[in-house]
């Protein structure tokens, strides 16, 4: 009989071991960078699987490098704003490696296609429906596509 619980780690565990990997990789080349925004990823991974007494799978750690990724961004437009070009180019230099392990985001048309499909499934009539829209978008889209970008396309589509 096959041990199924293994065979779910494993498939858990690919991103996390692609991180790990990456990080001994940088280790090996001397990338500072690099290694030091995996190691703060892998960190992020460890205090939410001990918050969450269980081993997370690929897409909670894609969601941990989304707020990551979100984080720089916020990060960038203080320091632009800040006039610290030097923070400015550390920043994004972090979001280029954090963008590598996200998919492909999707674009505004494919975000209206799937909340289209969503919309018709559940049959919501207006923005009093969005309740029942936005968590199943959400799970469907998790990491290909951005939380206002869903909320914004879904909050156009339903007051129209």
């Amino acid at each position: 009989m096959v041990d199924i619980s293994k065979a779910v780690s494993k498939v858990e565990a690919e991103l996390k071991q692609k991180l790990i990997d990456d990080l001994k990789q940088a280790m090996r080349d001397g990338d500072k960078v690099r290694r030091s925004v995996i190691r703060l990823v892998m960190a992020a991974i460890k205090n939410a699987e001990i918050a969450r007494h269980a081993a997370l799978d690929d897409t909670d750690i894609l969601g941990i490098i989304a707020k990551e990724v979100r984080q720089r961004q916020e990060s960038i437009e203080a320091f632009k704003q800040g006039n610290r070009h030097d923070l400015v180019a550390q920043e994004e230099a972090e979001m280029a490696v954090l963008k590598e392990y996200l998919p492909r985001q999707m674009t505004r048309e494919e975000i209206i296609a799937a909340a289209r499909q969503i919309i018709k499934e559940i049959g919501a009539q207006g923005p009093h429906d969005k309740g029942k829209v936005m968590p199943k978008l959400i799970a469907q889209l998790k990491g290909r596509a951005d939380g206002r970008e869903i909320n914004a396309v879904v909050t156009e589509l339903l007051s129209l």
